[in-house]
């Protein structure tokens, strides 16, 4: 059975598109970079992004050496807007990003209004967001092109993976082209990932997660396993051999049974989303505005603190799963990301958020021990 195949059509059929617009990749900056190479993106062009995301997504612009250019985001949405975005256009703009934060989308359309206007592509960044939705329709179908990732903790895990879907039909001889030059995951690679998907769902519980994590980490730094971001990817701007890989069969059927569970899982997040912005609001700390909520899947909650040391120790102690995505502009970076074009004093909301932010789980079965933390926790919170 060619697993990929049917991974793509029930991708599509979830998505509601053709099978012949969606095409999978090893990691979802893969995608990122597929399409902004089918673009024509290069030398001297300038591709606009948000200053609160993962570093690999200025690498794949980087990479093709065309320059990042950032905006700020908007504190309650955790997203650019839109008068962000028009201030930064230029004649050498290429491109735009749309960033879904955590599950959320805003601004989407009037975002891609301007792009119309000015012949300029869109792409939007999914890869928190697949299966939510935006004004009713599917994340990343309003774009000339959208990337998703199956990544740990994503919204469904292939152990790493990405998706790319292709709207703007023009694009899609030149997607072809390219995927012709996929080099093949390597037997080690697909060994490694399948053995991390099996501990994944046979060891990784409450009270294993965070040794868990802090080994995956720590071996994921050393080249010993399929990490979210190899060594070279986070210390610099070149690319990494081996980078422009194709989906492993492994992925693709660990794909297949993902989806089958995807919108039980959805409604949870959903639901625990929710339920996790009333007991913020009820106390008065940091959450979502009521209007915005129609547009966010909750793929994880943000929630700001005084000390995430602190409170994510504490979180440790208690056996609580939490994240700390976006520790950074550039998260995982740290420091000077001058090397990325970015100055993080150009950025405050960026950088304010990135010092207090951690994730709080929205796909917990009980989410009592939760509620029982952060009232316990409460002052912790902002």
């Amino acid at each position: 059975m060619n697993f990929n195949k049917e991974y793509c059509l029930l991708i599509s059929k979830h998505l509601g598109v053709s099978e012949n617009t969606i095409f999978t990749y090893w990691k979802g900056r893969v995608a990122l970079y597929a399409a902004l190479k089918a673009m024509g993106i290069g030398a001297g062009d300038e591709v606009i992004l948000p200053a609160f995301t993962c570093v690999v997504v200025p690498n794949a612009v980087l990479y093709l050496g065309a320059t990042p250019v950032y905006v700020d985001i908007d504190k309650e949405t955790l997203c650019t807007s839109v008068s962000a975005v028009e201030s930064k256009i230029t004649s050498n703009t290429k491109c735009i990003l749309i960033q879904n934060m955590l599950g959320l989308s805003s601004e989407v359309d009037e975002i891609i209004d301007i792009t119309k206007k000015k012949g300029i592509y869109s792409i939007e960044d999914c890869t928190h967001g697949f299966g939510g939705s935006y004004e009713g329709i599917r994340n990343g179908l309003k774009t000339d092109c959208a990337f998703y990732s199956t990544q740990w903790n994503k919204p469904f895990s292939t152990g790493v993976g990405g998706i790319l879907y292709v709207n703007n039909e023009t694009l899609l001889p030149a997607i072809e082209r390219l995927n012709k030059e996929l080099k093949t995951p390597s037997i080690k690679n697909v060994m490694v990932l399948r053995s991390l998907l099996y501990a994944r769902k046979y060891l990784l519980k409450n009270w294993s997660y965070w040794f868990l994590i802090r080994l995956y980490r720590r071996l994921s730094s050393l080249g010993l396993v399929v990490g979210s971001s190899s060594k070279q990817e986070i210390d610099g701007i070149h690319k990494p051999g081996g980078y422009f890989m194709g989906l492993s069969e492994v992925q693709a059927k660990t794909g297949v049974k993902a989806l089958n569970n995807l919108d039980v899982i959805l409604q949870k997040r959903k639901k625990n989303g929710n339920r996790l912005n009333d007991w913020m609001r009820d106390h008065s700390k940091y959450h979502i505005k009521e209007a915005l909520l129609p547009n966010h899947s909750f793929l994880k909650f943000p929630a700001l603190v005084k000390d995430r040391i602190l409170f994510l120790k504490a979180a440790e102690n208690h056996k609580i799963p939490m994240g700390d995505w976006f520790t950074s502009p550039l998260h995982p970076v740290k420091g000077d990301l001058s090397e990325w074009k970015l100055s993080v004093a150009e950025f405050p909301i960026a950088c304010e958020i990135s010092a207090q932010i951690v994730n709080l789980p929205t796909d917990l079965d009980d989410m009592g021990p939760l509620f029982d933390f952060l009232e316990k926790h409460k002052n912790e919170l902002i």
